[in-house]
């Protein structure tokens, strides 16, 4: 059994998309909870979902940050529990100071919807122990906000703990500009804190984790947590 908790703003338009992958591949049920909200159920997993939070009418995910139920999403990241913010949830963890990093209008000045290519360029994190080091998987994306922007001291610091979780590509591996949808610095998708229990990504796996939605290569977000849970309590 596996706890996860998924936090709902106004304008999210993930979360259910969210709680159905969570609840297919884990087999648990998932407990959706209102930002108003003080206090998050007793949980294994947190997340924060994509979507468009406060319609991204100010800077995006800023006023997401400053729910009431953040408050106590951030008090129990600090004290462990795992945390996972995907598009919109990770321009959350972002404001909240949770991760390094900005996220800053797309390159191209226009919303991008489509399947990308990234590698998974550290496996050991909460959420992506059941992916090779180094694989090349197929994600969509779906934002106009999603480049992400770091002083070079922090890129720096992310490259040199190896907390760059995914970075877009090319089919085979390369992180060339031609491959980076958005114009982020050093073609970073996705990104984790120092215990790697904390991730953050643009790319939405809840949207490719079964054969019907055209490819699985998401699910395995999925499957990493239920794995990390599992271990832990064994």
């Amino acid at each position: 059994m596996i706890r996860t908790a998924v936090i709902v703003f106004p304008g999210s338009n993930c979360d259910r998309d969210m709680k159905v992958a969570m609840e297919a591949v884990t087999g648990s049920p998932v407990a959706m909870v209102w930002h108003g909200d003080a206090e998050v159920p007793a949980c294994d997993v947190m997340v924060l979902p994509g979507g468009f939070s406060y319609g991204d009418y100010l800077r995006c995910g800023a006023m997401a940050a400053k729910s009431p139920i953040m408050r106590d999403v951030i008090a129990k990241a600090k004290a462990g529990t795992p945390l996972l913010g995907v598009c919109n949830g990770f321009q959350v963890l972002l404001e909240t100071g949770l991760l390094p990093g900005a996220l800053m209008r797309n390159a191209s000045l226009k919303f991008i919807c489509r399947d990308v290519h990234m590698t998974c360029d550290n496996n050991e994190t909460f959420f992506t122990n059941c992916y090779r080091k180094g694989e090349v998987v197929t994600i969509p994306i779906a934002h106009h906000d999603g480049n992400y922007f770091a002083s070079d001291d922090d890129v720096a610091r992310l490259e040199g703990d190896g907390r760059v979780v995914f970075r877009y590509s090319d089919a085979v591996g390369n992180a060339t500009p031609e491959a980076n949808p958005n114009g982020s610095v050093a073609n970073i998708a996705g990104i984790s804190d120092a215990t790697g229990r904390i991730v953050g990504m643009m790319p939405h796996p809840e949207r490719l984790f079964e054969k019907a939605l055209g490819g699985t290569d998401g699910r395995r977000v999925f499957e990493s947590a239920l794995f990390s849970v599992t271990e832990a309590t064994t």
